[in-house]
């Protein structure tokens, strides 16, 4: 039996969609454990392309069952809309969602924009769409979850208690007008019929498809460096993204997961603001930017664009306990005549030993650099690590060796059948029993 993390090592957009997807059949079950619908994993099966914000990968699967935990935050619009888009699917039974997920509701998303406008050229470069306020409301033991759907009379009477102190905000902190509590009740209550059936104790069913010999996969959304207490504070999202989330954010205890893998692309994205150290902010960035695609899933917003960053998944590695890791998009440098890794920070003169809490002192680091030649080879089309250029596996080993972490799956495309996977690896072997 394994059950297994999978994690975004750098600021999340690593393609952990793809490798969801890719390694689903060896599980029972796939279960998302945090996040919202500002992330977007993007799968491409023959050519056609499937989008998803909050329905896990592994839902492309016809006979794999699904898990929403609660640890997961949900706009139950844009819920419906992706369930829509799956209809062809037949997921009938295939989809559960957790009692516990609190829900996002408009004045999450009216109060996350007008923050953001407050804080101007300081704003952290959210999607605005009321991921953090929901999270707030959670952690200030005042959210709404979807089991108070089952009782309507609950349910209208905290959306009321929570309008009433919303509007209060908006009107007095940011000159807003107030939101009408009716028209959401009678909205969400539109909305619950479709979403109702599907709510259940999603920790019990979970512990329980472990006890009879299930096996489960844990998909996670963005990455280390944007987990509220591990990554570049403040400028992160509102939840764990790390792997020790997937048991908070679905119920199954620690002792049950027996493996983790991570995912890094070939070089380094973040969106939004915040330090990105070995950030290209000339003609080779433009180019990785638009040979990459790097634009997000949900939003469409720019990503920008960096060499790899060791220091990065070196403490990603750590911090997840990571078995094995996967790079993707090594294709998107197969142009490049010179391809830069950072192996180190110095600040002030000095090299510092670990990866540094403070933002002011990430956002002055200098990037120790190693230039590694480029292969000048088209690598869409390699079916095994062997038939990689011999520059593509020397730089692929030498992140290994920077990284302390085997390197066990490549992916060179979107596609299900552009990867490589490294099946005689001795840490990957276990965790896809």
């Amino acid at each position: 039996m394994a059950n297994v993390v999978i994690v975004g090592t750098q600021w999340g957009d690593e393609g952990k969609g793809k490798i969801v997807d890719l390694i689903t059949p060896h599980f029972s079950v796939v279960a998302r454990y945090q996040g919202g619908h500002n992330a977007g994993h993007t799968v491409i099966i023959q050519d056609k392309k499937y989008v998803l914000h909050l329905i896990p990968s592994g839902i492309l699967h016809p006979d794999k069952v699904c898990v929403i935990g609660n640890g997961v935050v949900l706009d139950l619009q844009a819920l419906e809309d992706e369930l829509q888009t799956l209809d062809e699917l037949e997921i009938e039974g295939r989809l559960f969602i957790s009692n516990r997920a609190h829900l996002i509701m408009p004045y999450h998303r009216a109060v996350e924009s007008a923050e953001e406008d407050r804080l101007a050229d300081e704003k952290i470069g959210t999607t605005s769409r009321g991921i953090g306020p929901c999270y707030e409301d959670k952690m200030g033991r005042r959210g709404i979850r979807t089991g108070d759907l089952l009782y309507p009379e609950i349910f209208k009477a905290k959306v009321e208690a929570s309008v009433a102190v919303k509007n209060h905000l908006l009107d007095r902190l940011y000159g807003l007008e107030p939101l009408d509590s009716e028209a959401i009740y009678a909205g969400y209550m539109k909305l619950a019929p479709k979403i109702v059936p599907l709510v259940i104790d999603t920790a019990e069913y979970l512990n329980k498809a472990v006890r009879n010999g299930g096996n489960i996969l844990f998909e996670g959304a963005q990455g280390t460096l944007l987990d509220v207490d591990h990554g570049t504070y403040p400028f992160v999202t509102s939840s764990n993204a790390t792997a020790g989330g997937a048991c908070i954010g679905t119920g199954v205890g620690p002792s049950d997961i027996t493996g983790i893998i991570g995912i890094a692309k070939a070089y380094t994205t973040r969106v939004g603001s915040g330090p990105l150290p070995t950030e290209m902010n000339d003609s080779v960035g433009r180019h990785v930017q638009d040979k990459g695609a790097e634009f997000g899933a949900s939003t469409g917003r720019p990503r920008r664009c960096g060499w790899f960053d060791a220091v990065v998944v070196r403490y990603a590695c750590m911090i997840n306990n990571i078995d094995t890791l996967v790079v993707t998009k090594l294709d998107v440098l197969d142009e490049l005549d010179e391809i830069q890794l950072c192996t180190g920070y110095q600040y002030k003169g000095e090299g510092l030993e670990s990866f540094p809490p403070q933002m002011t002192v990430l956002e002055d680091v200098t990037p120790v650099f190693e230039t590694c030649p480029g292969w000048k080879t088209d690598t869409s089309r390699v079916q095994e690590y062997d038939q990689l250029p011999q520059q593509a596996r020397d730089y692929l080993n030498r992140i290994s060796e920077l990284i302390q972490t085997d390197i066990s799956i490549i992916s060179i495309g979107p596609d299900r059948k552009e990867t490589i996977v490294m099946e005689e690896s001795p840490c990957l072997q276990p965790l896809l029993k």
